[in-house]
């Protein structure tokens, strides 16, 4: 029997502000879709932190005995965050700069969000499309809501007409709390709103400049779609036109989340999700994370130590394992002092786990196990709260430890109800990568690139550059980088 049958979901959905008993569409099926990256540049580790608070979600769903179906896009065109600035297109900035045509800037950004999220041990997606993949299903669906009267064609673009949604009794600002009156209020004056009738209409496909390089042929002329109707697009084709669960950060809510809330709404009649779910911020020294301001640092750099911020370098199992100690709806701060305390915390964790096959079953147990596993999927039932969670896998691990000491007995079922529970929450849900197995490998390769480090010190002390350089770009080549610091050389794998 699944374990869902047996457990009282509540997830929080943006839309109501409360926590709701989660009641999926199908019984024992879920349809989830996560916005995924805008991939003109590295994905940066508040997107990490987003996609990771899905993926601890989506292994808990699995874990529950959910079939589920997990849709994260990839958006690789069309992306204007000013629907009056088609000049502000990021792709086709970037392969400006860069001198690289678009799909190369998309091929180049979306390598490295996979290597990124392979480094921290995530589930891909049951299916990851692509924007510029769905530009058909985009040209009909535009065409149904010009058709419906929900949109408008002005100057080969088509812009989605808010006030005639809201006209005929819907509600655009729902999600947000927002009505029509005040988003007017709040609008600016931009180059090209003169194409729109009202100043809140967004953009569902926009006219192709001559110098524009991305553009496909519709019947409104040479263009590209807007950014929001990708994921109605996509979401529809793959979830159907209502699904139960949709996320995404919470600098999406609006006006992305809005849009696509009337863009199903108009198209299908129906609203398209059952409960909104949004992450919140990461902040890095109590300071929002900004290249402006300089107080920014790629994922890459975090677990690679090449950064200014923090002392060393730390592993992506450390970093999963910090982030998960904020719940995904509360802004989470990183900083040297924060991964320290988790690297110890981490450490304690795993010196635990691995006592676990070194205790020895009495007739009875003076531990309940039993209340102590129900805390731990109380804490998960209690929409996804994984500090809640980690504070009990380490009662658990005070479990071991006592255990290991002769001061408490355990019978040989709670014993195994003990090992379950610990490695399944921590390996399974938390995402955490067990590298017990490859322990031994490990140190193998240690000892082999500490031993090639030493040849190659040999080498420059020699002043044989070439020998020197050749062992450091063939490490390289094979994804270990070799630092030269005050204190020696060290290594990190990439």
């Amino acid at each position: 029997m699944s374990l869902y049958k047996n457990h009282t979901l509540k997830v929080y959905n943006s839309l109501s502000g409360e926590k709701e008993v989660f009641t999926p569409l199908h019984e024992g099926a879920i349809g989830m879709y996560v916005c995924g990256p805008t991939v003109y540049s590295n994905v940066h580790l508040g997107n990490v932190r987003t996609f990771m608070s899905f993926d601890v979600i989506y292994r808990y769903l699995l874990h529950l005995g959910y079939k589920t179906r997990y849709v994260r896009n990839i958006t690789d065109a069309g992306h204007l965050t000013d629907d009056g600035d088609v000049n502000n297109d990021r792709f086709v900035k970037q392969s400006r700069l860069e001198k690289l045509e678009p799909m190369e800037v998309v091929q180049k950004y979306t390598v490295d969000f996979h290597k990124v999220l392979d480094n921290f041990n995530f589930l891909p997606p049951t299916i990851e499309p692509t924007a510029t993949g769905h530009i058909l299903e985009q040209i009909e669906l535009t065409e149904k809501l010009i058709k419906d009267g929900f949109a408008y064609v002005s100057q080969g673009s088509v812009y989605f007409d808010v006030l005639e949604y809201n006209k005929r009794g819907l509600n655009y600002g729902e999600l947000n709390n927002r009505n029509v009156e005040e988003l007017l209020a709040n609008t600016r004056d931009l180059d090209g709103q003169n194409e729109k009738k009202n100043p809140q209409d967004f953009a569902l496909w926009k006219n192709a400049s001559p110098a524009h390089i991305m553009r496909w042929n519709s019947p409104w002329g040479e263009g590209f779609p807007g950014w929001h109707l990708e994921c109605t697009a996509m979401s529809t084709k793959y979830l159907g036109e209502k699904f139960d669960i949709h996320g995404g950060g919470m600098d999406l809510k609006f006006p992305h989340h809005e849009c696509e809330i009337a863009q199903g709404k108009a198209c299908n009649g129906v609203a398209p999700v059952s409960y909104w779910m949004h992450t919140n911020m990461l902040t890095m020294n109590g300071l929002r994370m900004s290249k402006s301001t300089g107080n920014y640092i790629l994922p890459m750099e975090l677990i690679n130590g090449e950064n200014d911020f923090f002392e060393k370098a730390f592993h992506p199992n450390i970093v999963r394992f910090c982030f998960l100690q904020a719940h995904y709806r509360s802004v989470l701060d990183i900083s040297n002092e924060a991964m320290i305390a988790s690297e110890k915390g981490f450490s304690r964790l795993m010196d635990g786990i691995a006592i676990l096959n070194d205790l020895t079953p009495s007739t009875t147990s003076t531990l309940d196990v039993k209340s102590w596993s129900k805390s731990c999927y109380d804490a998960m039932d209690d929409d996804f709260n994984t500090p809640i969670l980690i504070a009990q896998l380490f009662e658990g691990i005070r479990f071991v430890n006592v255990l290991n000491d002769k001061r408490e007995t355990i019978s040989s079922e709670d014993l195994e109800l003990l090992k379950q529970t610990l490695t399944t929450f921590t390996f399974d849900v938390l995402g955490i990568k067990d590298e017990k197995a490859m322990g031994n490998n490990s140190d193998k390769l240690d000892g082999v690139v500490n031993m090639l480090i030493t040849m190659r010190e040999e080498a420059r002390a020699n002043k044989n550059w070439a020998l020197s350089d050749e062992i450091r770009d063939k490490l390289l080549a094979l994804g270990i980088q070799l630092k030269d610091g005050k204190d020696g050389t060290s290594f990190s794998i990439q």
